[in-house]
């Protein structure tokens, strides 16, 4: 997992952007064009809004290619009150919560309030998104089926969402959380689970042995 991290000041607050986290959702330049307008340079001017306007706005990167630090004494980003996973139609699954990515070996290597995973199995930068679904053209759709089988709901609960990548595997999670797909009547609660990061899944977004079968590899 790489990063490339760029820093800009405003009078009240600075805000980071990795360029490799991004994946163009777009909910910045389309809530306040006049801080984020792609075809300046700089292209975001922290100065040009309310800084509650702006931190508001960039807690809605889902993503967390955007962060903030503000320097007025304001609030820092909240924590979620709960653990959550979107599955996005032909794209990553988006987490909010409080989320720990940690490698095969057990070493957390991300701590953050949003967060989107591959799910496509051909992001250069997993096991976060970098788009690459949007290359290969992807095509899951975003629903879940609500199977107790799926997702544990025996293990003990606890606040953090710990997300950890399998050698060539899925990712597990570890944790209270909830599965939420495009329909509202199928999410799934748990504490413990598989999802599919391999793109072949059959049962997405949980994993069901599938990279195994196509002999996926990761290199993160």
């Amino acid at each position: 997992m790489n990063e490339d991290i760029h820093q800009y000041s405003g009078e009240e607050i600075e805000v980071s952007y990795d360029v490799l986290r991004c994946t163009h959702a777009r909910e910045c330049v389309e809530k306040l064009p006049e801080v984020f307008d792609p075809d300046e340079r700089p292209w975001i001017d922290p100065d040009n809004a309310d800084v509650d306007d702006l931190a508001g706005v960039i807690t809605q990167c889902p993503t967390g290619a955007l962060q903030f630090e503000r320097s007025d004494g304001g609030p820092s980003e909240p924590v979620p009150e709960n653990n959550t996973v979107a599955v996005v139609p032909d794209g990553p699954l988006h987490l909010r919560g409080d989320i720990e990515i940690a490698n095969p070996d057990g070493e957390v290597v991300l701590e953050d309030t949003r967060v989107a995973l591959c799910r496509c199995g051909a992001s250069q930068n997993k096991p976060l998104c970098d788009n690459s679904h949007v290359d290969i053209d992807f095509e899951a759709d975003g629903r879940t089926v609500n199977d107790r089988s799926r997702a544990d709901d025996d293990g003990p609960v606890d606040d953090v969402l710990r997300v950890r990548t399998l050698p060539d595997g899925p990712v597990t999670l570890d944790g209270e959380f909830e599965i939420r797909g495009t329909d509202p009547e199928s999410s799934v609660h748990g504490t413990e689970t598989a999802l599919c990061r391999c793109g072949g899944s059959e049962n997405k977004p949980f994993c069901d042995g599938a990279h195994t079968e196509i002999g996926f590899i990761d290199d993160d």
